[in-house]
């Protein structure tokens, strides 16, 4: 169905974290305000979607425009609420742009759970969690997601792999490429999937010898060339999609 067959999708929509109903009233914050009222020049009864991930989508008629904020009106729902598939990403963090890229694509490609990892070879251990929920957010809002992906706080990796849960199958992007092909693995795997993928320069040694060496991991092959970290988080996120998610729905 295109967007002409559903008017409401041209209206700017926005996560809001308040709860959501007939005839709420919600004085947005200042810089969904200035999005509004300085970038889509909109004025007192103007249409506008909100949603906050629990209560689905409603359309909202602009109230007032002040000077730093925006009062909108709640008028009706648009479509219930709806989850996403439970697949999470780990990825070691990268350069500041790719890791933007990183959390962008998880999201729009519907990762219910986005962590980073801290491996002995990752170059970028300082990496802003909020500047991710931010991101997130705002890919949400483009994409007609109705939910936001939860992001963890950056964790070792030695951390992770000593308190996963082993009934959820960790798949590991192996650059050496000896696993199956990750195409394989996903039809073969009904359980709780999560997606790793490794720093620039792959995972150490020994770091890769520990992967292997537990029954949860399953080791995927990427094909035969080497990707890099973003597009291999995008590539195996589509092939899981394809194969076990919700794009045959």
């Amino acid at each position: 169905m295109t967007s002409t067959q559903r008017p409401h999708y041209t209206l700017p929509r926005l996560y809001i974290p308040e709860s959501l109903g007939p005839d709420s009233k919600i004085d947005l914050p200042q810089s969904q305000a200035h999005y509004l009222s300085k970038v889509m020049r909109l004025k007192p009864g103007s249409a506008v979607r909100v949603f906050n991930g629990q209560d689905g989508e409603w359309l909202s008629k602009i109230v007032e425009i002040g000077k730093r904020d925006v009062l909108i009106d709640v008028v009706k729902k648009l479509r219930p609420a709806s989850s996403t598939p439970d697949i999470w990403v780990l990825f070691a963090p990268v350069k500041k742009s790719r890791n933007d890229f990183i959390v962008e694509k998880a999201t729009e490609l519907g990762a219910s759970y986005i962590q980073p990892v801290v491996t002995k070879r990752t170059t970028n251990p300082r990496i802003k969690t909020d500047r991710m929920h931010l991101q997130s957010i705002e890919a949400a809002e483009q994409t007609e997601r109705m939910n936001i992906p939860e992001i963890g706080e950056p964790v070792k990796l030695q951390d992770v792999l000593k308190k996963w849960d082993p009934e959820r199958a960790l798949i590991f992007a192996d650059e050496a490429g000896e696993g199956k092909s990750a195409l394989a693995t996903f039809r073969e795997i009904k359980a709780p999937c999560a997606i790793l993928i490794g720093p620039e320069g792959g995972f150490d040694p020994q770091e890769r010898t520990d992967l292997l060496a537990l029954e949860f991991v399953k080791p995927v092959s990427l094909g035969p060339r080497i990707l890099r970290a973003d597009t291999a988080v995008a590539a195996t996120l589509a092939l899981w999609q394809a194969t076990s998610g919700d794009w045959n729905n």
